[in-house]
């Protein structure tokens, strides 16, 4: 999907918001999906606009079957050994990842996107979606945390996780969550020439999804 952007200078055009301008378009007739991290300017029945990490302006499609997702905040004392997470992480000198976030699954979304793969949260880092097979004490230089052993088919990762990583779950979201000024992860793809929101996954009251 390749964006057409608003400038962040544009926010204070009412009239460009209201009339629903499209702010995204492609000359392609569809694409993979994307990642948007950002916060929700302006939503109505059919159109979500998103402000990105990056300052810039995205408007999306809004479809009636879009899933909306609330993550939350958990403890780190809530991860166990089997466990289902997800955990974006930089690649280690040692061979082993550092967290920079940690996804716990709900039971019923136990083996979703399994495997290790590279991730879009920074550069160079990684995402491993995996069970939790044995979990123990983070060696000494990460005070408090964890490391995990993780296991998917066909490998498994080291992961430390240190005290100050947000550990988040998710569970079903409602119309209440989707407010200006909401945190939120959008997953998106270009149908049909529009680019349209498939998935949001928000926080409440000012939380932002880390992943």
């Amino acid at each position: 999907m390749r964006f057409r952007r608003i400038s962040p200078a544009l926010l204070a055009s009412a009239a460009l918001l209201a009339a629903g301008a499209p702010v995204l378009a492609s000359a392609q007739a569809a694409s993979d999906p994307v990642r948007i991290r950002g916060t929700i300017v302006r939503v109505d029945a059919k159109t979500l606009v998103v402000q990105d990490r990056g300052g810039e302006v995205i408007s999306l499609a809004r479809p009636a079957d879009m899933t909306v997702s609330e993550v939350y905040a958990i403890k780190l004392s809530d991860i166990k050994q089997g466990s289902f997470i997800g955990t974006a992480a930089m690649p280690q000198a040692d061979g082993t990842q550092k967290a920079l976030e940690v996804v716990v699954f709900p039971e019923a979304a136990r083996g979703t996107g399994e495997g290790h793969r590279p991730w879009d949260l920074l550069p160079q880092s990684t995402m491993t979606n995996a069970t939790v097979a044995d979990l123990a004490a983070a060696p000494k230089s990460v005070r408090g945390g964890q490391q995990l052993r993780l296991t998917y088919k066909g490998g498994e990762k080291t992961v430390v996780v240190p005290p100050d990583v947000p550990v988040v779950t998710f569970r079903p979201g409602t119309e209440s969550l989707l407010v200006p000024g909401a945190k939120v992860l959008v997953n998106a793809q270009e149908k049909n020439g529009t680019p349209t929101a498939l998935r949001v996954t928000a926080g409440r009251n000012g939380f932002a999804p880390p992943m």
